[in-house]
């Protein structure tokens, strides 16, 4: 199964949407929050690899981020994983992995599925 990695400046914040994820999700997807620096704010390339490698059992990762340097440090952590298919989707933190836990739980879930799944989150919209 595709594992989910949540990036975050803010531990509380990404284990909160791992949380929701897991549970309005299916419950299936191996979600895993990589937030915060040092019980501060902040995010972490070792933090960010070592969610990675946790979530991948095989099949690969997405991740999902909140702001920009949690970019830049992800695309360093997914260079230093050990023998891990991973990617970034461009999408909302929140729905974005909401929707990737969803596709995790088809039977024909690739990681091109899972990201393209999380990515359109990005159209969706609140008030009409």
């Amino acid at each position: 199964m595709i594992g989910l990695v949540v990036v975050s400046h803010s531990g509380k914040a990404a284990e909160g949407i791992a949380e929701v994820a897991a549970q309005m999700g299916g419950g299936k997807a191996r979600i895993v929050p990589a937030g915060g620096e040092d019980g501060g704010i902040g995010t972490s390339p070792d933090r960010i690899r070592e969610g990675i490698e946790e979530a991948d059992d095989g099949d690969g990762v997405v991740v999902l981020v909140d702001l920009g340097s949690a970019v830049m440090n992800t695309e360093l952590a997914i260079e230093m994983a050990t023998d891990v298919n991973a990617t970034i989707a461009d999408a909302p933190l929140l729905e974005g992995t909401l929707n990737a836990a969803v596709e995790t739980t088809s039977k024909k879930a690739t990681l091109q599925s899972v990201v393209e799944r999380a990515e359109e989150a990005r159209d969706y919209r609140k008030l009409n």
